[in-house]
């Protein structure tokens, strides 16, 4: 088969695995950075990899509108075309059919979208979702999915979440029809469900009746509060089948991670480790820093003490600062590196407590690091 997951250690709900791909075998529970139009914004892929990235996650609807699935399958799929020979997951656009909704229009066969380059009509069915994922060929394809627009409304999120049920359903006829697993794709089918427990349990039960390769949470940081989104994730993950990986779509900062792996979950992305990265922010075990702060101006330490990123080996926080300062590309590929480096080490703890049984342990670290209290009285 060419795609496998074990469970290497427990500790309560949470657990380490591997997850093999045709490109690779993932250990998890891992992050994966986001290369929306296949790019990790100021990354290459050798760097990537020089930071402990295993997978990434790259997204169809930009894509589909440029360069187009169908050049990208002409020059030999997206790892070709990226450069980048380990696991990939693209998402299905189900995300830009709520965050574009003022630009969107939904019925029961599919959605219809305006192109954010130059205004064209894109027409997302089920079907043609897994034909654009299918020519972009990555690992892990998404299922198109309708995300709620208000999780705390029942009426539309209970509306929703049908529609994405009836919608997976025609995505695994169409991903059977070109194989299946063994076309080289994954398809993992998304749990909706808002805030609501039982709407959750609903669209578990919905979802898993198709057995498939693996199965994610969607609708989750979409705006409600960060308690709402983690009972959203206590009331799926424990109910997803435990012999098959499960990825929380969109999250987080690390405390989001830390509690999500502590549910079982395996597999996450977000742009939060990038976007802090261009915004001057890192993320240390210590707490985030501002790095526009007149404090660092004349600082010679690192970010870091300990950390094997380049800004860590190479620079110090005083030239940091002056890069940003002075508004150089430089200080946004360099925090940016850091901060994934820094989410991948976060990985790496949880899987190393995990095996030792004392996750738990690691939760005055993580809360330490969702702080900003070395920065956050510090005029700029």
């Amino acid at each position: 088969m060419p795609f496998a997951f074990r469970v290497a250690a427990r500790d309560g709900r949470a657990r380490t695995g591997h997850f093999d791909t045709p490109h690779g075998t993932v250990a998890t529970p891992a992050f994966m950075p986001v290369g929306t139009r296949a790019s990790v914004k100021g990354v290459r892929s050798d760097e990537l990899v020089a930071l402990g990235t295993q997978m990434v996650l790259a997204n169809t609807y930009h894509l589909a509108l440029r360069p187009g699935s169908a050049l990208v399958h002409e020059l030999g799929g997206l790892h070709r075309f990226m450069g980048w020979s380990g696991p990939l997951l693209t998402d299905s656009g189900g995300y830009q059919i709520f965050s574009l909704s003022a630009l969107t229009q939904i019925d029961e066969d599919g959605a219809t979208l305006r192109s954010v380059v130059d205004g064209a009509r894109l027409r997302f069915t089920p079907e043609s979702v897994m034909q654009i994922e299918r020519e972009l060929g990555a690992d892990v394809i998404m299922a198109l999915d309708h995300c709620p627009p208000v999780p705390e409304a029942r009426a539309a999120v209970e509306d929703a979440s049908g529609r994405t049920h009836r919608w997976l359903e025609r995505c695994v006829r169409a991903w059977q029809a070109a194989g299946g697993v063994q076309g080289g794709q994954a398809l993992f089918g998304i749990v909706q469900g808002g805030a609501f427990d039982d709407l959750r349990a609903r669209s578990v039960e919905a979802v898993t009746s198709h057995d498939l390769p693996g199965y994610a949470i969607g609708g989750v940081s979409v705006g409600e509060d960060r308690v709402a989104m983690r009972r959203a994730v206590e009331a799926a993950a424990p109910l997803l089948p435990a012999d098959k990986p499960r990825y929380l779509m969109g999250v987080g900062t690390p405390l989001d991670l830390f509690e999500a792996v502590r549910c079982g979950v395996d597999l996450f992305d977000c742009v939060t480790p990038t976007r802090h990265g261009r915004n001057h922010q890192a993320f240390t075990w210590e707490g985030r820093l501002n790095l526009r702060n007149a404090r660092h101006e004349r600082d010679p330490r690192p970010l870091e003490e300990g950390c094997d990123c380049p800004a860590c080996r190479l620079v110090s926080r005083a030239y940091l600062r002056h890069l940003c300062q002075a508004g150089e590309m430089l200080a946004a590929v360099l925090l940016t590196q850091h901060n994934l480096r820094f989410f991948h080490r976060c990985m790496e703890a949880m899987r190393a407590a995990i095996e030792r049984g004392e996750l738990d342990s690691l939760r005055e670290r993580i809360d330490r690091a969702q702080s900003r209290g070395l920065a956050s009285s510090e005029p700029a």
